[in-house]
């Protein structure tokens, strides 16, 4: 059966992280929103463990910052540590000021984040969720998507049905149905090797043991990484040998043998252990006619860098902008296809860069595990400096960004503090999440106003109601060279101006671009 003549604006399929942001923003846009997902419950073991300020700053446009921030830890440094045992590398983060009002590398405990962002989602009016669901056919036309469900009660003839939307976003997991029945594929990057995943939760005995920082052991016997998480969780990713059993390895037995180098059964508990396949994986295609594919749907890459769940966050985050404007009748259609674009460069080029990490930590021939330290500590002069994990963060490329190329087309716009009755606000909660025109200062300016997006708001630094408090956009337009930046509703700098008459071309070549 059917909904008699119901039509959702978009259907989500897949209720985890990346589909429960994808239906709070869309929600929250006012968008009619339906989401279903085969599993009932929150998965209740760690899978991510890293988050950064990107995607702090998109809970922050969910509302639920303040729910999530008792799940949360700053990352701590990762220490390389090659052949010998001496310090090759040390990834760390940027220094405060924080660009993006957040820490820009934290570690968190995924269940109950999770559960905050599905509870958010389904408390929206315009949200309608259902468990214990799963698609089975996917059809299309020239108005919307038709989903064949099917309940988890068998496959009774009483438990089928479908939903119709205009469109849909596939947020189905590794494995995703929705992708296969759209007729997706996905590219293989050139990396697959065998890895455990161990989570533990430690206790005071054991923690004692432990190093205070997080550590990638660059050690061709065995590659492995140590990551301290939040509280007492800490995992551990082990290579996998040849001729071992990765299935005897996921064993709790097979577990603490490797675990022994650090602890004992009598310091910790075994949270969650698997043996996994790291790949790097990105669509080819992200969207088929009204079908989107996001998250582990449309890319898998390897956990050296803690992207995984960023990347789906960044996915659904870029995407829902673009719906709302097509839905509501503000942009063509064909601005859709700039999500693809964007995203599908953006994760390969982040993938390619973590895949060199994977390499870096996993080299095997001994030979070239020692030339590798001997060129590092060469790179560094001998003293090993920390290098901000954000600096391995590509800005976009492609899809809707100036032609007029500048550095700081593509990258994130920043998230100062701004005082606001007297008090320290985060930019985005006094100026929203809507396209910005952001000006250096006051001074009038000539530029054709009807060539801005709908709805954009215009912000003049220095202004008595937007005075940041530690000088982050001031420094930002200075380094940049300009005076104007206009920002797209992900935050992303869709182009900057140093003077009017280039605010006024930018403009002019946007609007084409934009206007139904």
């Amino acid at each position: 059966m059917t909904e008699q003549g119901k039509i959702y604006d978009v259907a989500v399929v897949g209720f985890g992280p990346s589909g429960a942001v994808a239906a709070g923003l869309l929600g929250g846009l006012g968008l009619s929103t339906y989401v279903c997902d085969r599993a009932r419950e929150v998965y209740d073991k760690p899978r991510a463990v890293a988050l950064d300020h990107e995607i702090m700053r998109v809970f922050q446009q969910l509302g639920v910052v303040q729910k999530i921030l008792p799940h949360i830890e700053p990352f701590t440094d990762s220490c390389y540590y090659g052949v010998q045992g001496q310090l090759i590398r040390r990834m760390s983060t940027v220094a405060p000021p924080y660009p993006l009002g957040y820490h820009p590398s934290l570690v968190f405990t995924q269940p109950p984040v999770e559960a905050i962002l599905r509870q958010h989602a389904q408390g929206l009016p315009t949200v309608k969720v259902e468990l214990g669901t799963a698609v089975t056919g996917l059809a299309q036309d020239d108005t919307g998507a038709t989903l064949q469900l099917r309940g988890d009660d068998g496959i009774t003839r009483g438990s089928e049905r479908s939903v119709r939307a205009r469109y849909v976003i596939a947020c189905d997991g590794a494995s995703s149905t929705v992708r296969e029945l759209a007729g997706l594929r996905l590219e293989d990057l050139g990396f697959d090797e065998p890895w455990l995943v161990v989570d533990v939760q430690v206790n005071p005995q054991g923690l004692a043991k432990l190093p205070r920082e997080s550590v990638q052991y660059c050690e061709p016997a065995r590659p492995s990484s140590f990551i301290i998480g939040p509280g007492n969780h800490r995992r551990w990713e082990i290579s996998i040998n040849p001729g071992e059993d990765p299935k005897e390895l996921a064993t709790p037995e097979g577990t603490w043998r490797l675990l022994s180098r650090w602890i004992t059964p009598e310091d910790a508990v075994l949270w969650r252990q698997a043996s996994y396949r790291f790949h790097a994986l990105v669509a080819d295609q992200w969207r088929a006619g009204r079908v989107f594919v996001a998250g582990d749907a449309a890319h898998q890459q390897p956990p050296f860098l803690g992207q995984g769940m960023c990347q789906g966050v960044r996915d659904v985050a870029n995407l829902a902008w673009k719906l709302e404007a097509v839905l509501r009748g503000d942009a063509p259609e064909a601005l859709l296809d700039s999500y693809g674009a964007e995203r599908k460069g953006h994760v390969t080029a982040l993938t390619t860069r973590i895949k060199h990490v994977g390499q870096l930590i996993g080299e095997r021939d001994v030979a070239r595990a020692r030339e590798r330290d001997a060129r590092l500590l060469s790179e560094c002069g001998g003293v090993v400096r920390a290098t901000p994990r954000q600096e391995v963060q590509p800005a976009l490329a492609h899809g809707l960004i100036d032609a007029r190329a500048h550095a700081a087309n593509g990258t994130l716009f920043p998230q100062p503090w701004i005082l606001h009755d007297g008090a320290p606000r985060r930019m985005d909660e006094l100026a929203g999440t809507g396209w910005r025109l952001v000006l250096r200062d006051r001074a009038a300016l000539a530029f054709p106003a009807g060539a801005l997006p709908a709805g954009t708001r215009i912000l003049h630094l220095g202004a008595p109601a937007f005075t940041e408090t530690e000088c982050v956009l001031a420094a930002w337009f200075a380094r940049h060279e300009c005076f104007a930046a206009l920002v797209r509703p992900d935050h992303y700098v869709y182009g900057v101006a140093a003077d009017a008459a280039q605010l006024g071309a930018m403009l002019g070549r946007l609007a084409p671009r934009i206007k139904p």
